[in-house]
């Protein structure tokens, strides 16, 4: 598999990982691997963040836009 954002770049890399959110395939430089919070409880209303957070690798863009609303 090769790096998604890489590829649209006409770079041809290898891809590491794969974003938890959407599938992506990211390399070492486009990979993000933090903590990121888990959310508990029935989607819309009663979500709540869990206490713990779990490492994930996340792709830049998906990244981006979690970290909005965390």
């Amino acid at each position: 598999m090769k790096c998604y954002l890489c590829a649209k770049k006409g770079k041809d890399t290898d891809a590491v990982a794969v974003c938890i959110v959407c599938g992506m395939g990211v390399c070492m430089d486009h990979a993000i691997r933090e903590a990121t919070p888990i959310w508990k409880g029935d989607y819309p209303a009663r979500l709540e963040k869990d206490i713990e957070n779990v490492m994930r690798i996340l792709c830049q863009p998906c990244h981006e836009a979690l970290k909005e609303n965390w």
